[in-house]
């Protein structure tokens, strides 16, 4: 009796540690990584394993290309989280396979795998707000915590907010009534739903996952297949605008060397590894021949008279550049408010979008700026909009006004901070953000739940000397409450 509790007690602890093992199955490889990018704590390097649960997370210069099991790729842009919930693939029995993707911020781009082709019906793709699934599908999907927008590359998909029958939960696609479908023929739209409905809507133009988050020169094209060599993608009519928002170095593209042309490994390759992507090689820059370029004038400022004891004097015989401009506003109508910016037209015309919340873009022009290096200077509020969301359906956003703003750099140590009240009505909500200021003007929080924030800002100065500023930003008024507003800001007096 003592040796049979004994097996007993030894075959229990097997299967409790099976399940544990289970729970953390690899999900793919890394195939390709650039900037910050971590699974849970620990930093993704090319070959590393990724496994199911763990949070994915990329910096603001971070990619990361996963190869799943299947051979399908899981792509992540800058300052996305996400997370590979599962991905069981049963190649004898297709129809036990199951894969759920969970996209809990930013850009994020799935290619299926062969096991998800052959189990359409067990892969779930999910958002704070919808669940997708697909026919056999490439697609980029945007989401924050209160709107999701999704793109096909080709292939289709199915999208349904998390109502009535549909739940997070589940697994596969939520197809009823409010199911919407998207495929890759009706190009130049995409489906977008917000938290609380269970219909998405279809929209033309507007900031696409490939405006919010561009993807790198050397992306993988549509269709093609995960054992090939990828080439390069850039999405339709932004070449221009992602030569400035792409902000990294010449790349190559991480394939397979030309069988003409070889090249050596790079450091810290896996020889054994069959991914066909690979660290890119810094000395063969990728070049588009047919890619129309902004052009740029390499000549450096001429000076004269140059004082050691202040800056440079222009050449007055020299025409000055315009200053830069900044330009906010909603890409879409909310309530009875209607639309404020075309941001199609504005990427069309060679703006750089700086970043986008809720239904609010912050973009800016090329123009002259000089970035100060030191003092402090405080700005008045000049424009402000905003609307508070609530997560009941059916109800409508309700517009706030902002009121005692105060916003305020100190070049010296690249920080900033801002707070202002939002008020509704009756109601008042102290907003306050601090964080770090870029070389290049951008500013943003180093985190919402530091202590001294409240609420996410993404902003940029502006003007000929930093004498203008403007942001966006997103807060979180109660369980079901959001906020999302813009603002711009101009030099207070005597600054």
């Amino acid at each position: 009796m003592g040796t049979t509790v004994i097996k007993r007690t030894i075959l229990c602890v097997g299967l409790w540690l099976a399940a544990g093992l289970a729970s953390a199955a690899e999900a793919g490889k890394v195939i390709f990584v650039a900037g910050d990018a971590r699974a849970d704590a620990r930093p993704l390097v090319m070959g590393a394993a990724v496994n199911e649960g763990e949070l994915l997370s990329t910096g603001t210069d971070g990619y990361v290309y996963i190869k799943t099991l299947d051979d399908g790729l899981f792509i992540l842009r800058p300052k996305t989280q996400a997370r590979i919930a599962a991905y069981r693939v049963d190649r004898v029995n297709p129809a036990n396979t199951r894969v759920k993707l969970e996209l809990l911020s930013g850009v994020a781009r799935t290619q299926s795998g062969n096991a998800v082709k052959l189990a359409r019906q067990n892969f779930r793709f999910n958002t704070p707000v919808a669940a997708i699934g697909v026919r056999g599908t490439d697609f980029t999907v945007f989401t924050d915590d209160q709107t999701s927008s999704v793109a096909v590359l080709s292939g289709g998909i199915t999208i349904s907010g998390f109502t009535g029958a549909c739940a997070r939960e589940g697994s596969g696609p939520c197809e009823g009534a409010a199911s919407r479908e998207l495929s890759a023929s009706q190009k130049g739209q995409m489906l977008q739903i917000r938290r609380g409905q269970g219909a998405a809507q279809l929209v033309t133009g507007g900031a696409t996952p490939d405006v919010v988050a561009p993807p790198r020169p050397d992306e993988p094209l549509a269709k093609a297949a995960a054992s090939s060599a990828p080439e390069p993608y850039i999405a339709p009519q932004k070449v221009a605008v992602l030569q400035e928002q792409v902000k990294a170095p010449p790349v190559t593209v991480p394939q397979q060397p030309q069988p003409q042309n070889p090249q050596p490994q790079q450091p810290g390759e896996n020889p054994g590894d069959s991914a066909p992507v690979q660290q890119p090689e810094p000395e063969a820059p990728v070049t588009q021949p047919d890619t129309p370029t902004v052009p740029v004038d390499p000549r450096p400022p001429v000076v004269v008279n140059p004082d050691p004891a202040g800056p440079a004097k222009p050449d007055p015989s020299v025409p000055a550049q315009p200053a830069r401009a900044l330009t906010w506003g909603r890409f879409a109508a909310i309530a009875d408010r209607p639309v404020q910016v075309d941001l199609v037209q504005q990427l069309e015309q060679g703006n750089t979008l700086i970043t986008q919340k809720g239904d609010y873009a912050l973009l800016r022009t090329d123009g002259e700026f000089v970035m100060p290096q030191r003092g402090s200077v405080g700005f008045q509020l000049q424009e402000s909009e905003a609307f508070i969301y609530s997560g009941k359906e059916g109800v409508q956003p309700v517009q706030a006004t902002l009121e005692n703003g105060q916003l305020r750099f100190d070049f010296d140590k690249r920080k900033f901070s801002t707070s202002f009240d939002l008020v509704n009505a009756a109601e008042r909500f102290n907003m306050y953000a601090s964080g770090s200021v870029a070389g290049d003007g951008r500013f943003s929080v180093d985190s919402q739940f530091a202590v001294g924030n409240n609420m996410v800002v993404d902003g940029v100065l502006g003007g000929r000397n930093a004498d203008s500023a403007a942001y966006l930003f997103q807060g979180r008024l109660s369980e079901d409450r959001r906020v999302f507003g813009a603002t711009s800001w101009g030099k207070a007096p005597g600054q």
